[in-house]
């Protein structure tokens, strides 16, 4: 069952639309989806290793532009929906610890949880609730969001026939692999 997925992956991302998708994906997974734009990225440049850096600067633009729609989603609806319930419990301190925070060290926390599996959208909608900046929020995204694409596929474009072949040969393993790092992401996002 799982080769039969695996193979059915592979042919979508050689299929025409294949790069809308990804674009789509991208969008949705750094303001509101669960499912990274990787899950799609590494098949398409597995498929075709010449279009691998296409493929990452369609992420990479598809992802910033969604990182703004999550960045307004934290600064427009936070204030109207969580800020009276934060208010309510007596939170409002903390939540203006957190604002000063982000303000200080947010840049960091945009360049380092973008390069991690921690899902995108927390940081963009973090961002947007803590009014930071949005035009270094923007510079910040385009650095590490490019930063990760870029690294997966120049990976692909240069390793991505052996790479295909260690899929195929250990395609268990590899998904394995995979699971037990979006788990462990979601683990680093919950105690850090």
């Amino acid at each position: 069952m799982l080769k039969r997925f695996y193979a059915r992956v592979m042919a979508l991302a050689a299929s025409p639309y294949a790069t809308w998708w990804l674009a789509a994906i991208a969008f949705a997974e750094a303001s509101f989806f669960p499912i990274p734009p990787d899950a799609l990225l590494i098949p398409m440049a597995l498929a075709k290793p010449r279009a691998a850096w296409r493929f990452a600067l369609v992420c990479t633009i598809g992802s910033v532009v969604g990182g703004a729609l999550g960045y307004l989603i934290g600064y427009a609806v936070f204030d109207q929906l969580a800020r009276p319930i934060l208010q309510f419990y007596g939170y409002g301190n903390a939540y203006a610890a957190f604002q000063a925070r982000f303000q200080e060290y947010g840049v960091w926390i945009i360049l380092i949880k973008g390069l991690t599996p921690i899902p995108y959208k927390i940081v963009t909608i973090a961002a947007g609730a803590a009014q930071f900046s949005f035009g270094l929020f923007m510079a910040a995204s385009l650095v590490t969001r490019g930063g990760r694409f870029f690294l997966v596929a120049t990976l692909l474009h240069f390793f991505g026939d052996s790479v295909r072949v260690f899929i195929e040969k250990r395609l268990t393993l590899v998904t394995t692999a995979l699971a037990v790092g979006i788990v462990a992401g979601f683990l680093a996002l919950k105690f850090l």
